[in-house]
């Protein structure tokens, strides 16, 4: 079994977003063995394109510019890459702090009419799992979650390699405690 333990940005508003979708502009993945070990790492931006320039608070909130993001290339080619560099055809397990990752992955999906089967049947809520496991309440962030298990956050906070990374930590940690 190969984990995948990743995160996305997405475009991002202080209200709705316009033309109503938020978009991946980033994808951040660790591969990590059943062993805990590090095997690859993912991370690539990704070109919006229903609303393909970035507000001020998306940039603000996560550091990817517009340039960033101009010079990539949209959903469809880089969830190939993503996918391909993820080995789909082999036993995996996506795993995201929380449900936003796995909704809008499959909702993306959705907008450019690919299949999302492999995300919707391959998920681990790790924030929720944790919680569970940890009989705690309410939920806390990944950044507190990270340094309460004594460890530094490092990397820029809502930056998808930096979380995905951090988030990598936590998971291998408690690697024996997940339900699968």
């Amino acid at each position: 079994m190969k984990y995948i333990i990743y995160d996305l940005e997405a475009t991002c508003w202080r209200g709705r977003p316009p033309g109503g979708y938020n978009e991946i502009i980033e994808i951040g993945a660790v591969a990590v063995n059943r062993y805990g070990q590090v095997l690859d790492t993912f991370c690539e931006f990704v070109k919006p394109t229903v609303n393909p320039k970035l507000s001020s608070f998306c940039t603000q909130l996560t550091s990817i510019t517009q340039a960033n993001v101009d010079s990539s290339k949209p959903f469809p080619q880089m969830i190939e890459m993503f996918t391909d560099w993820i080995e789909i055809e082999n036993e995996f397990l996506l795993c995201s702090w929380g449900k936003f990752d796995k909704t809008i992955i499959m909702n993306n999906c959705d907008l450019h009419r690919l299949d999302h089967d492999w995300v919707h049947n391959n998920h681990l809520d790790v924030k929720e799992a944790y919680h569970v496991n940890r009989g705690l309440s309410p939920h806390r962030g990944l950044k507190s979650v990270v340094k309460k298990e004594g460890f530094e956050f490092t990397g820029i906070h809502h930056r998808a390699i930096s979380d995905a990374e951090n988030l990598a930590k936590v998971f291998v940690k408690y690697i024996d405690e997940w339900d699968q």
